[in-house]
């Protein structure tokens, strides 16, 4: 694949798909028309906070299968469009938090020790001990806002220091505040007002923009403001006036609303608000392990694997992905098959799930079976959007389990309706790689998906199948393989012939046309 970065990156992660075969071109500090341009024939994009990924992006790159974020915040990617277009967003939120914690806490001794003011006074030669009184952190309580892994690893830190810990956060349950003896309190003002730090890890949405301002910062009274996550959750003008007319006693800030920080920022005039630019995720350690992650989910994207780190899409741990990993391209295919059988208005699609394979986390398998339902239509669809589009198109989607599995070890069924007819499509795997479509409706068979399909319905009659191969056969179509399944002695059959290519329409009509033949339908299954 061809992947462009543009933002810079470890080399390690750059290394990693070198080695792996991809070809890597970089294009720092790209905007406008020129980031279009570049993106136009890539297959794959890393970002970091500086490159905006909008739809006009997405729309620019026909050929785009993944776009990488180097760290955890990905407020500069729409993630809307890049599901409405197919494409994988995927972060790297490990190999930060580290880093990102301990500049949280960092930050905090700064602000409560006044560090870098003295310093600058003793700098510029004043021994300015008097000037400065410091807060101990220990038997303070600290407001952790957003209990993410950041928020926890900062409340883990500074909670083995003496301080108390309170968070606010309506996505996380008690039980995980209470592994970390933390108190969760249920709204914002609440928490502030029993803090006497807070620190924020929250990511920047329309919810969170500006979430701090004026009335809030009043409930701190007394106390101090740390946010190392993302720019624009503090409304910054209320921030530094609070803290200039004394109602906080100081603020320690990483990130902001704007950056590179405007010279004219309000922040920049008040002495007991400490700046730094954007440096928590500045470690050696922390961008050699974001580089290398990023790198790895777009090696995974390549290979048609599922992304650990997906935010679009299931994703996998690679213990589940070796158990399902050999169901994704059956699923597809059984949604393929069943579609093209089908051939009418679904509004309905069914996925069940029985033997061993329920017991496993099956949505990215019911992702692969949509992606096959969908992938005779001119959608460009993939295991990313079908969900999406399923939705759209007021699909409803169901996927029930069982435990127990005739004949077979594990099965994976797709049914396709209108809710009045549908069409069931059954499959195994044989020895976990070798696909067997197992039945077909009411039909057992044991046929072998591949390339060029025909399936017959047909009258158990003798001869039928002789004629079908006749037919074929004065064509000039080879048949690769024969599968024949029937309900009842006379009742109705179902062959399934694998074709070394496409029987032209006339054959069809032909075959049609005979009186012992109920349907005949040619499924397109290609080389995959």
């Amino acid at each position: 694949m061809k992947v462009l970065v543009t933002d810079p990156i470890a080399d390690a992660g750059l290394t990693r798909l070198r080695e792996a075969g991809h070809d890597v071109e970089t294009a720092y500090e790209v905007e406008g028309d020129a980031l279009l341009d570049a993106v136009a024939d890539a297959n794959a994009l890393i970002v970091r906070s500086g490159t905006e990924v909008t739809e006009e992006v997405f729309a620019a790159a026909p050929d785009l299968i993944i776009v990488g974020r180097a760290g955890i915040g990905v407020d500069n990617i729409d993630i809307d469009a890049a599901t409405d277009h197919g494409v994988i967003v995927a972060n790297a939120p490990e190999g930060n938090v580290r880093a990102a914690a301990e500049h949280s806490v960092a930050m905090a001794f700064a602000t409560a020790r006044s560090i870098p003011q003295a310093h600058d006074r003793l700098k510029s030669g004043e021994w300015a001990k008097g000037e400065f009184l410091g807060t101990e952190v220990n038997n303070k309580t600290l407001g952790v806002v957003g209990f993410g892994r950041v928020g926890q690893q900062v409340a883990k830190r500074l909670g083995s220091l003496g301080m108390d810990i309170v968070t606010f956060d309506p996505y996380i349950s008690q039980e995980r505040a209470d592994q970390f003896g933390a108190e969760l309190v249920d709204d914002l003002e609440d928490c502030l007002a029993k803090s006497d730090f807070i620190t924020i890890h929250t990511p920047l949405t329309p919810e969170t923009e500006n979430m701090i301002g004026e009335e809030e910062l009043a409930e701190l009274e007394g106390g101090y403001v740390v946010n190392c996550a993302r720019g624009g959750i503090i409304d910054e003008p209320a921030l530094a006036e609070a803290v200039e007319d004394g109602v906080l006693k100081g603020a320690a800030l990483d990130v902001f609303g704007e950056e590179p920080l405007p010279e004219d920022s309000p922040l920049l005039d008040v002495e007991d608000i400490i700046v730094t630019p954007h440096l928590g995720a500045s470690t050696e350690a922390a961008q050699e392990n974001v580089a290398t992650s990023t790198a790895d989910q777009i090696i995974a994207a390549a290979n048609g694997q599922p992304v650990a780190n997906a935010l679009n899409a299931p994703s996998l741990d690679e213990a589940t992905f070796k158990q399902v990993g050999p169901y994704l391209d059956l699923a597809d295919t059984a949604g393929r098959i069943a579609v093209q059988l089908f051939g009418g208005h679904m509004s309905e699609v069914q996925v069940t799930y029985a033997g061993d394979i329920a017991e496993q986390d099956v949505e990215y398998v019911t992702a692969s079976a949509l992606k096959g339902v969908f992938a005779p239509s001119d959608l460009q669809v993939n295991a990313v959007n079908a969900p999406q589009i399923a939705e759209d198109r007021g699909i409803d989607v169901t996927e029930s389990k069982t435990r127990t599995s005739e004949d077979y070890q594990s099965l994976i069924t797709v049914t396709v309706s209108d809710g009045e007819e549908s069409v069931s499509v059954c499959g195994t795997q044989f020895g976990g790689e070798e696909p067997r479509i197992v039945r077909i409706d009411d039909h057992r068979i044991e046929a072998v998906p591949h390339g060029h399909m025909l399936v017959v319905r047909n009258r158990d009659e003798p001869g039928t199948i002789g004629f079908i191969g006749t037919v074929l056969g004065e064509a000039d179509i080879n048949i690769a393989g024969m599968f024949n399944g029937r309900e009842t002695i006379g009742g109705e059959a179902l062959s399934v012939y694998n074709l070394d290519e496409q029987p032209p329409q006339d054959i069809i009509e032909r075959l049609n046309g005979d009186s012992r033949i109920i349907e005949t339908t040619y499924v397109e299954l290609g080389d995959e």
